[in-house]
């Protein structure tokens, strides 16, 4: 009977469940609003659109919250259950449930806010003296001599990028620079295996510079000034792979590239063997096109050479002269062009010798052929078959009856020697030369 008399009496305003609602988050914005909270993740998930939502929790409460797909895309690093992070955002209520929320606007590991900012206030001065410029920035080498490696002798990063290199580019040596890559003496002795492969290790072509992850408390060798300073006086392009994909440093920024992992470090600076092997198909079809261009040259040479034997002279000989340079020239460049292919070949341990073998004895044959071709045109095997080479006193080439009065002397160029006569009548009527007493 009491409760009846008291719900009827006045109470003054009856509130709409969604006007409570909007008034409290009204309320929570004007009395909160920004609010960083410290606390553990826990039941994070992530939507597809995106967007993600969780509980901060301590000892004595938790707190529903959601990050929005534009706030995490700003991560450094991907949040997990149990960790500890500070969140900066608005408290407010989901007015279809009647829940209170926090609308997370940013997140960072608790803990770690001196050192963040630390990074962020040595980034800044860095880039501003142009240290992170991408103009300075160098090309990878498509294959390099050696590759240097500084890592700590018991990083699993070492392990990683090894195994990565003699699976892709067995035959490219490694040289490892040891040092540190946690701890307070890590940035002096990162340092140092640094300086060591620009000053005694000259067939370097490539450096990198690796580490698993972890915090930024165990990165943190990786954001000194010094190395920084370093990696940028390095005589050759520097890959960085430190930490995870999600992890950033003053030595990422600094390197002429950065690499996700040190496994995807290794793997920017190893082309695989069918690289290798194009570059070879490649000098092969230059060889193969360079001596086909010859061969065709010579080719023309010798029709120019036949189309001039209808009447022998020292035209001949000076064309087979040609001819037998040219052939020693190019005997001399086909050698010296194997025996350099071959050198590269056993130096990159690529196994390509029996096709290049085919290709070369092709062109030899062909060459071959060729010479054959010319000795047929020989003026001497002309004279073999009964024709003589006539020549006046002054050496000129007889050819015409008309060149010739009685009493002149000729000399008749034969097969196997020559004979002197003298003309006793010439005209055009057959009359032949007869010999002298």
């Amino acid at each position: 009977m009491s409760d009846a008399s008291d719900f009827s009496a006045p109470a003054g305003r009856i509130w709409a469940v969604g006007a409570l609602c909007h008034a409290v988050a009204d309320a929570l914005e004007a009395r909160f609003n920004p609010v960083t909270v410290r606390g553990e993740i826990s039941g994070f998930s992530r939507a597809s659109s995106g967007h993600c939502y969780f509980s901060l929790k301590d000892d004595s409460g938790q707190l529903r919250c959601a990050m929005f797909r534009r706030a995490a895309s700003l991560l450094n690093f991907v949040p997990r259950d149990g960790d500890q992070v500070e969140v900066r955002g608005r408290l407010a209520v989901y007015e279809p449930r009647g829940d209170l929320q926090l609308v997370v606007e940013s997140m960072r590991r608790a803990g770690q806010g001196a050192l963040f900012e630390q990074f962020l206030q040595r980034k800044a001065k860095l880039e501003a003296e142009g240290l992170f410029d991408a103009a300075r920035k160098r090309q990878l080498p498509t294959f390099p001599r050696a590759i240097g490696l500084v890592t700590s002798l018991g990083a699993a990063a070492l392990h990683d990028v090894v195994t990565a290199l003699r699976r892709r580019v067995p035959h490219i040596p490694v040289v490892l620079a040891p040092a540190s890559v946690q701890g307070a003496n890590a940035p002096a002795e990162l340092v140092g295996a640094l300086r060591s492969l620009y000053v005694l290790e000259p067939r370097v072509d490539v450096i990198l510079l690796v580490r698993g992850g972890g915090s930024i408390e165990d990165l943190w060798a990786f954001n000194d000034e010094t190395l920084a300073r370093t990696i940028v006086q390095s005589p050759v392009p520097v890959i960085s792979g430190v930490g995870h994909e999600t992890d950033f440093t003053i030595a990422d920024f600094c390197a002429d590239l950065r690499a996700p992992t040190p496994t995807a470090a290794a793997e920017l600076v190893a082309a695989t063997q069918e690289l290798w092997l194009g570059a070879l198909d490649l000098m092969e079809a230059r060889l193969d096109d360079a001596l086909g261009t010859r061969l065709d040259v010579l080719g023309q040479q010798l029709d120019l050479a036949a189309s001039r034997l209808g009447r022998p002279s020292g035209a001949v000989a000076r064309q087979q002269l040609r001819l037998a340079h040219h052939a020693q020239r190019l005997h001399y460049a086909v050698r010296s062009r194997t025996e350099r292919l071959d050198q590269t070949q056993r130096a990159r341990e690529v196994d390509f010798p029996q096709k290049l073998e085919r290709a070369l004895v092709q062109r030899r044959e062909r060459l071959e052929r060729v010479a054959a071709r010319l000795r047929l045109l020989d003026p001497a095997l002309v004279l073999q078959r009964g024709y003589a080479w006539l020549t006046d006193a002054k050496g000129r080439a007889v050819v015409r009856a008309t060149q010739l009065t009685a009493g002149d002397s000729v000399v008749a160029r034969l097969a196997d020697g020559s004979a002197e006569l003298t003309v006793t009548s010439a005209g055009t009527t057959g009359t032949r030369p007869t010999p002298r007493d």
